[in-house]
């Protein structure tokens, strides 16, 4: 099973103060999840870049936020921790 993620083109709170618009993508990055009823489960995952207009810098999102040891955000693995629960029902 492939799950495909793209960041949406909503400016990230720690970026509220500038003025950016979206630059496109990094390059997709997939990650081998838990397998899910047997399947294996892959995530394509694209961040989104981000150009300061006013200083033509490009930013993107402070990683720092996500779960210790993961490359998601603490809200997905709180979501995959969820819905783990319900497989083993």
């Amino acid at each position: 099973m492939h799950l495909y993620f793209e960041e949406r083109n909503v400016v990230p709170e720690e970026f509220k103060h500038l003025t950016l618009v979206s630059h496109g993508f990094h390059k997709e990055v997939t990650v081998q999840d838990f397998p899910l009823r047997g399947n294996k489960v892959y995530l394509h995952v694209k961040r989104r870049r981000w150009m300061d207009k006013d200083r033509k810098e490009i930013v993107q999102r402070d990683w720092h936020l996500v779960a210790q040891g993961t490359r998601m955000t603490n809200e997905f693995a709180a979501f995959l921790k969820e819905i783990s629960r319900y497989q083993s029902e």
